[in-house]
C-alpha cells in the first residue's frame, strides 16, 4: 500500500503538470503554432543552409536563400492551385448540379421509389436545420475579419522566428539549456541533439513521402483525364503531412471529382488507384523509409494522431507525430545515460549576454 500510495501521488503530480502545460499550449496556441511551424521550417532549412556555407557561400546570402526560397515554393504553389480553382470551378459546379439531378432519378427509379416530394422533403430539413444554427454561421462571418489577422500575424511571426533559428539556432538552444541545473545541462543538451536530429530525419522523410503521395494520385487523375489534377496533386501533398488521415481525406477528393465528371466506373478506378498508393505508403514506405527516421511504432502515430486531433485539430494532428517521435528519441537518450560521460562545455565558459 504504501508503494502503491508513492506511485499514485508522484503520477497525480506528473499528470497535474501535464494537464497544466497542455492548457497553456491551447490557450497560446496563437503563439504556439508558429512556433512550432517555424521549427519544422528550420529542421528542413538548416540542412540545406549548412550545405551552402560548405561550399563557401556566406551566411547571410545561405539564409536569403532559404528564407525566400520557401516563400516563393509556397506562394507558387497557392498560386498554382488557386488559379487552376478559378479556372475549373464554373464546369465544377455545373457538374456537380447535374449529377444531382442525376441521383434525384436513381432514387425515383430505384426500388426504393423515392419521390421527388420526399427529396425535397429531406432538402428542406436540412435547410432547416442550418437556419437554426445560423446564430453560429453568423457569428463565424464576422471573425472573419479577426481570423484573417491572426492569420497574418502568425505568418509574419513564422517567417520571424525561422529567420532567427536559421541565424543563431545554436544560441536559442544554449539559453534554452542554460535555464536548467548545470548538473542537468548535459544529459538536456544531449537529449536536444538527438531530438533535433531525428526532427530533420522526419521532416525531409515526411516530404518524399509526400510527394510520393501526390505524384502518384495527381498522376492517375491526369492519366484518367479528370480536370483539377493539380490542385488534387498539392492537396494531397499537404494533406500527407497527416500521417494515415490526410492522404486519405484529400484521396476523397479525387474519387468524387472522378464521380462528378466521368461516372461510378472511372470513379472506382481512382477509387482503386488511391488505394494501391496508400498501400504503397503504409507497406513500403512507412515502414522502410519512415519507420528508420522516426522509429515510432504504427499503433503509437494511430494513437498519437487521433489525441493530437482530440486536443487541437488539424494543428494538433499535424504536430503529432513530430513531436512524438522528437520526445520519443529525447527519452530514449537521457535513459541510456550517454550524457554521463560528456561534460557540458558551460561550467567556466563566460555567459553570451556579457559578451554582448
Amino acid at each position: 500500500m504504501r508503494i502503491a500510495g508513492e506511485w499514485s501521488w508522484r503520477l497525480l503530480a506528473l499528470s497535474g503538470v501535464v494537464g497544466v502545460f497542455v492548457f497553456l499550449i491551447i490557450q497560446l496556441r496563437l503563439i504556439v503554432i508558429p512556433l512550432m511551424v517555424a521549427v519544422l521550417l528550420a529542421a528542413l532549412l538548416v540542412p540545406f543552409v549548412q550545405f551552402l556555407r560548405r561550399h563557401r557561400w556566406p551566411a547571410w546570402l545561405a539564409i536569403t536563400i532559404a528564407e525566400v526560397g520557401i516563400l516563393v515554393v509556397v506562394s507558387s504553389l497557392v498560386f498554382l492551385v488557386v488559379t487552376q480553382i478559378r479556372a475549373g470551378f464554373p464546369d465544377l459546379q455545373v457538374r456537380t448540379v447535374q449529377a444531382v439531378d442525376d441521383f434525384r432519378v436513381f432514387l425515383r427509379e430505384s426500388p426504393l421509389h423515392i419521390t421527388d416530394t420526399q427529396i425535397s422533403g429531406y432538402f428542406q430539413d436540412l435547410l432547416d436545420a442550418l437556419q437554426a444554427d445560423g446564430g453560429a454561421f453568423i457569428t463565424g462571418a464576422l471573425s472573419v475579419g479577426s481570423t484573417a489577422g491572426h492569420v497574418l500575424v502568425g505568418l509574419l511571426l513564422t517567417l520571424f522566428t525561422t529567420l532567427i533559428l536559421l541565424i543563431d539556432g545554436k544560441g536559442v538552444w544554449g539559453w534554452v539549456v542554460r535555464v536548467f541545473p548545470r548538473k542537468a545541462r548535459a544529459a538536456v543538451d544531449g537529449a536536444g541533439v538527438a531530438g533535433w536530429t531525428t526532427l530533420t530525419h522526419f521532416v525531409r522523410v515526411q516530404i518524399f513521402v509526400a510527394a510520393v503521395d501526390a505524384v502518384g494520385i495527381g498522376g492517375i487523375a491526369l492519366i484518367l483525364g479528370l480536370p483539377l489534377a493539380i490542385p488534387i496533386a498539392v492537396a494531397v501533398f499537404l494533406g500527407s503531412f497527416i500521417p494515415i488521415i490526410g492522404a486519405v481525406l484529400t484521396g476523397a477528393i479525387a474519387v468524387f471529382i472522378a464521380l462528378i465528371y466521368q461516372g461510378p466506373v472511372i470513379a472506382l478506378i481512382m477509387l482503386a488507384g488511391v488505394l494501391l498508393v496508400q498501400q504503397i505508403e503504409g507497406h513500403v514506405l512507412q515502414p522502410l523509409v519512415m519507420g528508420a527516421a522516426v522509429k515510432v511504432h504504427p499503433l503509437a502515430v494511430v494513437l498519437a494522431v487521433a489525441a493530437g486531433g482530440f486536443l487541437a485539430g488539424i494543428p494538433g494532428a499535424l504536430f503529432a507525430v513530430p513531436v512524438v517521435a522528437t520526445v520519443n528519441t529525447m527519452i530514449a537518450y537521457t535513459a541510456s545515460g550517454a550524457w554521463r560521460r560528456v561534460t557540458y562545455p558551460d561550467e567556466n565558459a563566460k555567459d553570451v549576454t556579457s559578451n554582448a
